[in-house]
């Protein structure tokens, strides 16, 4: 999908803007996204007549390599945990058992998944957040789409380890497919 012109290039932006920063918002600090943001349209804009026809995994994999570039990368789920600590706190303020019960979930769910290695948090936030095809993802990370559906599920089981008692298979891990 060869960009000849300004405009062309613009419909791009617009189209795929939004989902960069959400992408980029789950993996850097806030106060990093508007830089990766911009280093990624600019690489576009600078390789726009070798853009493949779907942009978006293209455009995820270059800001994940501007955060890996920039060494940001070791730090790029911080505001996810700082996500989950707003959400649980909030979630504590609420009085009935229900409440709880999603509270002590959040907090396995956190601890759990604060217990998984990057590379696994990475394979599943393009799962589950990012809803990603197996072979949009392995564009991002620069695989084989058999390499991503292994690591994904191994991400996976490993979840599941750190949610159940003793390793036991969760049914938690329904939800992740």
């Amino acid at each position: 999908m060869p960009i000849d012109s300004e405009a062309e290039f613009t419909d791009v932006y617009r189209a795929h803007y939004d989902d960069v920063v959400r992408f980029v918002r789950r993996r850097a600090h806030q106060m990093n996204v508007d830089d990766i943001v911009g280093e990624t349209f600019l690489a576009a804009w600078r390789r726009r007549r070798e853009l493949p026809d779907n942009p978006r995994p293209w455009l995820f994999r270059t800001a994940r390599n501007a955060m890996l570039n920039d060494g940001r990368g070791m730090r790029r789920q911080s505001a996810l945990v700082v996500h989950i600590q707003q959400t649980t706190a909030s979630g504590l303020r609420e009085a009935t058992d229900d409440a709880t019960a999603r509270v002590d979930q959040r907090l396995e769910l956190g601890a759990a998944w604060q217990a998984l290695a990057p590379d696994d948090q990475e394979v599943l936030a393009l799962h589950v957040w990012e809803q990603l095809t197996a072979r949009e993802a392995a564009q991002v990370l620069g695989c084989t789409r058999a390499a991503y559906a292994m690591r994904l599920t191994r991400a996976k089981r490993r979840l599941a380890r750190h949610l159940t008692p003793n390793g036991a298979s969760a049914p938690a891990v329904a939800a992740v497919h």
